[in-house]
């Protein structure tokens, strides 16, 4: 692992998202174990919230599934560097601000969320919806 995935793990640990993260797996009932680049991943997370594929809290990537392709994990790791620029739980409210701006936009909370288009729409599996105001009528 790279100088710079050392930093993000050590700024997740300190700025106590990593550790949300790990609390969140264990309530979740999620099993644990060591990714790539210093991930944690945690399959099995039992509750339906949030409705995504995966999730990221800290350097802990949070799943329902057995397992996760090498596209996903890239982009959860790239929310995970997100968690670390933003120093942690600030990243909560400024994401939730992102996706309602992108609900308001286009209707769709991950296509204009400037997190998830920074962590790669087509890597986590959502789709490019089009501005409402840009939208094209069908007859």
């Amino acid at each position: 692992m790279n100088r710079r995935l050392r930093f993000r793990r050590a700024v997740n640990y300190v700025n106590l998202s990593t550790p949300l993260g790990l609390l969140i797996a264990i309530v979740g009932g999620a099993s644990r174990l060591p990714g790539p680049d210093g991930l944690i991943l945690a399959f099995g997370y039992r509750y339906r919230f949030p409705v995504a594929g995966a999730f990221t809290v800290g350097n802990v990537v949070l799943t329902r599934r057995d397992a996760l392709d090498e596209r996903l994990v890239l982009h959860e790791g790239r929310h995970a560097t997100q968690w670390a620029w933003c120093l942690g739980l600030p990243m909560l409210p400024l994401y939730l601000l992102a996706m309602l701006g992108s609900v308001i936009v286009c209707g769709h909370q991950a296509s204009y969320n400037v997190f998830e288009r920074l962590a790669g729409l087509d890597d986590g599996g959502y789709p490019h919806k089009h501005l409402w105001w840009r939208r094209t009528r069908s007859s």
